[in-house]
């Protein structure tokens, strides 16, 4: 049994004889009633929801309470008080725990314990001070039944916080779920309940982002509040580090905005996509990573829609080597630097449309040696460099530049 309302009735002198008792409990009908008017008219947060049966229902628990505690209190002082005490504290932890999940706050729970404890003093000190007890022993009832209505009120709070973190944690591990069924990619009939069971609002698009863990809750303080993030035994990994997925709803409006969000996190951004379709944006982030991109250390996220032709290359690598190699199978009986240096002049030569001049600049050649080696490479490839599926062949595979293939660079 908690100690203080134990250590006030051991300390206390008051006795209670029968007479004035009886007269205490022939008044809680009405002591309940005149609480529960009370609250609903002082307690905006109770206001037309205590009504009807629900009434009647409070009302009965009310005046329960109020008998317990005189039941309590007419004990012998040597008793064992314990056992209504202890049903009295359930029933207020059930309380508690019921205005939790019917949405009412802490504060409203509070403010009804402090209106039903004045309306219900108020009351029984009328009765007593009728039935003539002395002004100590009226002293000692107040102390009596203000710790007894603390106990009530702390089990309550109790229960209302109980509750609030329970079906916290609950609510987590549904919007973890919904996350891993989004990144998975679920059907949308499992998604729907999924939703309903996390009271997740869908958004029009979901936008994938990872970046470091370490980087994580200060990301969350800054996008938008239905943020989603990803379950943690998701397969991703960058070097070296720990990576978290994120689901940021409603971003394709401005990817700006987003992007000055993640600015200086390292982090690496998706595709918008519909949000039963969001596996798509991460199955994009993730491609990145493959790919070998990572996000400055300092600086705006990377974002996988300014690197769609390499996404688009890398997708099949195997397929992109073949293609390289049987492109540029014309140079492969060369000595290496030869093949090198032409090879960049071809892929020079092709992104800038064939002007002498542009390549010379690209290559830090004179416009001379430019045309030395595509007269060299006509020998080679023939009327093939005209034919518009090798030149399509030959752009693919020569799309980006020797660092960024893993190729050596030319000699010199």
């Amino acid at each position: 049994m908690p100690e203080s309302f134990e250590a006030t009735r051991r300390a206390a002198h008051l006795e209670l004889d029968e007479r004035v008792a009886g007269a205490l409990r022939d008044r809680l009908p009405v002591l309940a009633e005149r609480t529960i008017t009370a609250i609903t008219a002082e307690v905006p947060s109770y206001s037309g929801a205590l009504t009807g049966q629900m009434r009647e229902k409070i009302e009965a628990a009310v005046q329960l309470a109020l008998g317990t505690f005189l039941q309590l209190i007419e004990r012998p002082r040597g008793g064992d008080p314990s056992t209504p005490l202890v049903s009295a504290l359930e029933a207020a932890y059930a309380l508690g725990s019921g205005e939790a999940r019917s949405g009412r706050s802490m504060d409203a729970l509070l403010a009804a314990y402090r209106v039903g404890a004045r309306v219900s003093w108020r009351g029984m000190a009328t009765t007593t001070v009728r039935e003539g007890l002395t002004a100590a022993t009226v002293a000692e009832f107040a102390e009596l039944m203000f710790a007894y209505i603390d106990e009530l009120s702390a089990a309550s709070v109790a229960g209302h916080s109980d509750e609030l973190a329970s079906s916290g944690r609950a609510q987590r591990r549904n919007l973890e779920r919904l996350a891993g069924q989004l990144l998975t990619g679920e059907p949308e009939e499992a998604l729907l309940r999924s939703v309903d069971r996390a009271d997740w609002p869908p958004p029009q698009t979901l936008t994938v982002v990872l970046l470091p863990r370490a980087n994580l809750r200060a990301a969350l303080a800054l996008l938008p509040e239905h943020t989603l993030e990803g379950p943690d035994d998701l397969p991703v990994s960058g070097p070296g580090e720990d990576l978290a997925v994120l689901l940021v709803p409603d971003a394709h409006g401005d990817r700006r905005q987003l992007a000055r969000v993640l600015h200086g996190r390292r982090a690496v951004v998706g595709p918008a996509r519909p949000w039963t379709r969001a596996v798509s944006s991460y199955e994009r982030v993730t491609r990145a990573l493959a790919l070998g991109r990572r996000p400055p250390a300092e600086g705006p996220p990377l974002d996988t829609e300014e690197h769609l032709a390499e996404l688009v290359l890398g997708a099949d690598p195997e397929g992109l080597a073949d293609l390289r190699a049987r492109a540029l199978a014309p140079l492969a009986a060369l000595p290496a630097a030869t093949a090198d240096r032409l090879t960049e002049t071809l892929r020079s030569w092709l992104l800038h449309h064939g002007r002498r001049d542009d390549v010379a600049a690209d290559l830090f050649v004179h416009p001379q040696t430019v045309r030395y080696r595509m007269g060299k490479l006509r020998e080679l490839y023939g009327d093939r460099l005209h034919d518009p599926a090798t030149v399509l062949d030959l752009t693919v595979a020569l799309a980006f530049p020797p660092e960024d293939r893993g190729d050596p660079p030319p000699a010199p």
